[in-house]
């Protein structure tokens, strides 16, 4: 779909529009133009697509032009026409960013309430019904996510970028070892390096750590010794006392025993994430992932014997020669363990992905709309609630991530994260810093990507550190 922009330089407000209504691949034209009179800014659209044309306008008083609100005029406009051409309107309607519910959560934290957000997103920006819902819901949580902070609290990842084998639906940046860990032990002292530095100007910053996730890659890939010392670390370099969450990303069944999932839990750990993605052997297979649903079972109970009881399943939507039966019998089968949370993905295909190139065998996104509106009826009807969700592109049919949890167990951490409520510090490679500062905007800072790069290049992650940590100085 050919976009050609006309009076204005919004490009991706409209493209990320285009890119969640249309597919890449499919031809037509669409003009998205801005007009600027002396007392109306009016954005139109007009799309061309299969042999048809629609058109649609939407306006602005030119005294209250804001970026925001030019912007909105502008995704309204091309949401109107292209609702004209498409066989049925798209859920989240004219809202194209990765976090649905900023709106939501804004709107409640300025005084609003639950009605009035949930009209919010129906009159202004088109959102279904059932998404509506599901938007305030997650952000009520959010607001009392936000309660659980003080100024001072920040959260605190740790990545470590290594996985035993890619899946095929994977793009995240982490190195495939299979057998060959000599890449571990370095990464890892490295890693202890950087969190002692970080630890002292936490301690001298006057903040403290509230919630710490272990993520990937795959953790668990690292072994039973190296796991504990970073465990340990992290308690030697942080002061602790105000953390209420402490997760492990276990991912992969595969690199799960008895004896780290206790050790995990021993040295400091609370929560747990054992990710079956799904639970039919022919789709594991067919995502070479190299374990079997039983595997995830046995993994499972030896996190409840290791004393979890905050434990995260995660399973997506779409996979490869999956079809609803299948997930269905995998949400069935995970939600009959009980689990704190259970993450619903959607499959998201991406360039760093073996599927962007082989997607012959993947679900069409009919199949996976009565995926997604299963879990979504099956699991409010168990009791779980949505806390968190986001959206990404090239997902099928562009619906969306959720995360649903039992009554007082959401994953603190992935709100704070999500929502971008305060400071997240990231530690090792593929990391990234986010910071709030006073006037309300977000500063990035990215370490390197992959391991080889980290280690590299520590000693310019220890200067960067220490500059966030300058930067953060006045946010108190």
């Amino acid at each position: 779909m050919k976009l050609t922009l006309i009076g204005h330089e919004d490009r991706y407000a409209v493209e990320q529009l285009q890119m969640a209504l249309f597919s890449t691949s499919q031809e037509g034209e669409a003009v998205s133009s801005l007009h600027r009179g002396k007392t109306w800014l009016t954005a139109t659209a007009k799309i061309t697509f299969d042999g048809k044309t629609a058109t649609a306008c939407r306006r602005l008083k030119a005294s209250e032009e804001t970026v925001r609100l030019r912007r909105r005029i502008l995704q309204q406009s091309y949401y109107l026409a292209a609702i004209q051409l498409l066989e049925q309107p798209s859920a989240w309607g004219a809202l194209a960013g990765v976090r649905p519910t900023k709106i939501s959560t804004k709107h409640l934290l300025e005084g609003g309430t639950a009605k009035s957000a949930e009209k919010l997103l129906k009159d202004v920006y088109y959102v279904t019904p059932d998404r509506r819902k599901l938007a305030v819901d997650c952000s009520i949580s959010t607001v009392d996510a936000t309660k659980k902070l003080e100024d001072t609290d920040i959260s605190l990842y740790v990545g470590i970028p290594f996985c035993p084998t890619r899946c095929s639906y994977c793009s995240f940046v982490s190195r495939t070892i299979g057998k060959q860990t000599d890449l571990m032990e370095p990464y890892l002292e490295a890693l202890l390096q950087e969190m002692a530095v970080t630890g002292k100007l936490l301690a001298n910053s006057g903040r403290h750590v509230r919630t710490i996730y272990i993520g990937g890659g795959t953790p668990t890939t690292l072994t039973t010794p190296q796991m504990i010392r970073l465990l340990d670390a992290i308690r030697d370099c942080f002061d602790l006392s105000r953390c209420i969450e402490f997760t492990v990303e276990g991912g992969r069944p595969d690199t799960l025993d008895a004896e780290k999932l206790r050790a995990i839990r021993q040295h400091g750990a609370d929560r747990m994430s054992i990710n079956p993605q799904t639970m039919v052997d022919s789709v594991l297979a067919a995502c070479k992932r190299p374990h079997t649903a039983d595997d995830v079972l046995r993994a499972y109970k030896w996190a409840q014997d290791a004393g979890f009881e905050a434990i995260n399943m995660d399973l997506i939507a779409g996979l490869p020669t999956d079809d609803f039966d299948g997930f269905r019998y995998s949400l069935d089968t995970v939600a009959a363990l009980t689990p704190a949370n259970i993450t619903v993905h959607t499959l998201a295909l991406k360039k760093g992905a073996d599927l962007f190139e082989n997607r012959e065998s993947l679900s069409h996104a009919d199949q996976v709309a009565r995926m997604v509106d299963y879990a979504n009826a099956t699991l409010r009807t168990l009791g779980y609630k949505p806390y968190y969700l986001y959206r990404q592109k090239y997902m099928s049919g562009s619906f969306e991530n959720v995360g649903w949890s039992k009554n007082g167990l959401d994953c603190l951490y992935n709100i704070y994260m999500m929502e971008e409520v305060h400071t997240i510090l990231s530690l090792g490679g593929g990391g990234m810093n986010k910071v709030n500062l006073p006037d309300g905007s977000l500063q990035r800072f990215h370490n390197p990507k992959f391991p080889e790069q980290y280690i590299e290049m520590l000693s310019q992650v220890l200067y960067d550190k220490k500059q966030l940590f300058e930067l953060m100085k006045g946010s108190l």
